[in-house]
């Protein structure tokens, strides 16, 4: 939950509201009325105290669902936050936060600890837009279809303060022309964050032209580079070279046909298309863990990872001329326009600077 760090009235009313004081109007639409005269305060609402929103950071509170009450973190879950982003244009000015369902969410939830990197963030959508079994309310319900059910369970329980409908844009699929669902999904990420210091240095010793993007566009987009999702849940593609038993934990990072081939008990020269419909096929027997197997992961890389890869996969190092391209790397020039600066040339320095 989050507040904007304003003044917040307390009303005086049964049931008691917290809510912005500029937003009033949501509880009381008839302030805005041409037809109501008078003061509305003392004949719609009593106001018992006026507090700022940063004095409710902290504070803990009881979930309109509990579904999660055992997950891992859950004690931080249900605590009060600040962030600027929530406004006094719409709402109330108090909003809940949905880490795994909006950009926003997730940053506010990361940045005061409520949930990690690590972690398992509650997630109860399915791919398809179903609920999951974590919410047996509307379990097997599309997100879209189970509105009415939550909003009717919110009102027996006394919780449902205003019902209705907002007219707003709304993304679709340019394929299917069906709403599209803002979820998170697990990725494979390059910890760009943990080397980020070394390659706003290493910025500064290259030399641009023209300089401006070295001290600009280029080290403001750096010096804000987050961790890299270099996974896509696509058919074509590179396919991640990681062979995993989800059930034992057991993870094998592939460096090469030769490799796998040992690994899996091929003869190599079967492998002679790296296409994710033959790599699938191709199952690694476990060594830690005998009678089970390893498979490969569902993704395949981002495209721009095999870009930021060039130098390496043009001379097919390491596996040929080996001292010629150690001997010539890295570059000394680079020509490319202007364009490519957040693009290749920062995957460039990300895969460079992570080896």
């Amino acid at each position: 939950m989050s507040f904007t760090n304003r003044s917040v009235p307390i009303l005086d009313s049964k049931p008691k509201y917290i809510i912005l004081k500029e937003r009033l109007v949501q509880l009381y639409p008839k302030i805005s009325s041409k037809k109501f005269k008078g003061p509305a305060e003392g004949k719609l609402y009593n106001i018992l105290k006026t507090v700022k929103g940063v004095d409710l950071v902290g504070l803990a509170y009881t979930p309109l669902f509990d579904f999660f009450k055992e997950h891992e973190g859950a004690k931080e879950f249900w605590r009060v936050v600040a962030d600027p982003y929530v406004t006094s244009d719409g709402g109330t000015g108090i909003v809940h936060q949905s880490p795994a369902f909006g950009e926003d969410d997730y940053r506010v939830c990361m940045s005061n600890g409520i949930i990690s990197k690590e972690m398992d963030i509650p997630c109860p959508v399915d791919a398809s837009g179903l609920f999951t079994e974590e919410v047996p309310l509307v379990e097997g319900i599309h997100v879209k279809e189970a509105d009415l059910a939550l909003m009717d369970t919110l009102k027996s329980i006394g919780r449902l303060v205003q019902k209705g409908s907002i007219n707003h844009s709304y993304p679709y699929c340019w394929r299917s022309d069906s709403p599209l669902i803002y979820r998170t999904i697990p990725s494979w990420f390059v910890n760009v964050e943990s080397f980020r210091d070394r390659i706003l240095e290493c910025n500064e010793s290259t030399r641009w032209v023209p300089d401006a993007v070295k001290t600009g566009r280029m080290r403001g987009w750096l010096r804000e580079a987050r961790d890299w999702a270099v996974s896509r849940n696509r058919f074509w593609g590179t396919p991640i070279p990681i062979w995993h038993n989800s059930e034992t934990n057991e993870y094998i990072c592939i460096s090469s046909r030769q490799e796998l081939a040992e690994l899996a008990g091929i003869d190599v020269e079967t492998i002679t298309d790296i296409h994710r419909e033959f790599m699938d096929k191709i199952t690694i027997p476990s060594k830690k863990h005998p009678g089970t197997v390893l498979v490969r992961v569902d993704e395949v890389f981002d495209c721009w990872f095999e870009s930021g890869s060039m130098p390496y996969a043009q001379r097919h190092y390491p596996f040929v001329e080996k001292d010629d391209f150690e001997s010539q790397f890295p570059a000394d020039f680079i020509a490319e326009g202007l364009d490519q600066t957040r693009g290749w040339f920062y995957t460039l320095q990300v895969r460079n600077f992570n080896e």
